[in-house]
């Protein structure tokens, strides 16, 4: 029987990522918890960490410009993460895990291939890439979904998490993405080791 693996991060789309990370290395996935944003989930840090004392967890969060690396915002969030504890950080954002996997992204958005940014961990706003590319998309609704309206005043469409899920459920590949991101790289070695610890 596989092993179940809790989750928290910290909105929709994670959401759907993480699943599909725990999946991918052979687990089950669990509960999702937070899904309410950064602050809240640094909130409720300590918890999930106690939790982890007993039952593998996965917490995901995004650098953004929280700190240049990694490192220095992982301890600044836990000192002493618990052994089945994988926390891990998205440099800059999870989105730019979505755009490691360029051909099943542009084959999704229905864009050019060479119009993805080669090196997505280096972007300083993944999230606005993501959008910035829809914009050249052949397809009307996926525009309108994920494009933000003039004057609205959003950084992204209406539908745009909506649009994410489906593509992280149905075409995403993480151990392609991971050639390209290196933190998604760590995060599902991290999971395999959680995978082995409680085994």
């Amino acid at each position: 029987m596989p092993a179940v693996i809790q989750a928290a991060v910290e909105g929709r789309t994670d959401a759907a990522i993480a699943r599909k990370l725990i999946a991918h290395v052979g687990a089950e996935p669990g509960w999702v918890h937070g899904e309410q944003g950064k602050s809240h989930l640094k909130q409720y840090i300590t918890g999930y960490n106690h939790a982890a004392r007993h039952a593998p967890w996965l917490v995901l969060v995004d650098l953004d410009r929280d700190a240049d690396c990694a490192p220095p915002l992982r301890q600044a969030w836990l000192a002493q993460p618990a052994p089945l504890l994988c926390l891990r950080v998205a440099v800059r954002e999870t989105e730019a895990w979505l755009l490691a996997d360029a051909e099943m992204l542009s084959r999704f958005l229905r864009v050019a291939q060479r119009k993805v940014p080669p090196d997505p961990e280096s972007l300083p706003d993944p999230k606005q890439a993501i959008v910035n590319l829809t914009r050249a998309s052949t397809c009307k609704d996926i525009r309108q979904d994920m494009v933000p309206r003039e004057g609205s005043g959003r950084t992204v469409g209406p539908a745009y998490s909506t649009r994410l899920i489906e593509f992280v459920q149905d075409l995403w590949r993480p151990d392609i993405a991971a050639n390209r991101a290196d933190s998604l790289a760590r995060a599902i070695r991290c999971l395999r080791r959680l995978m082995e610890a409680s085994a």
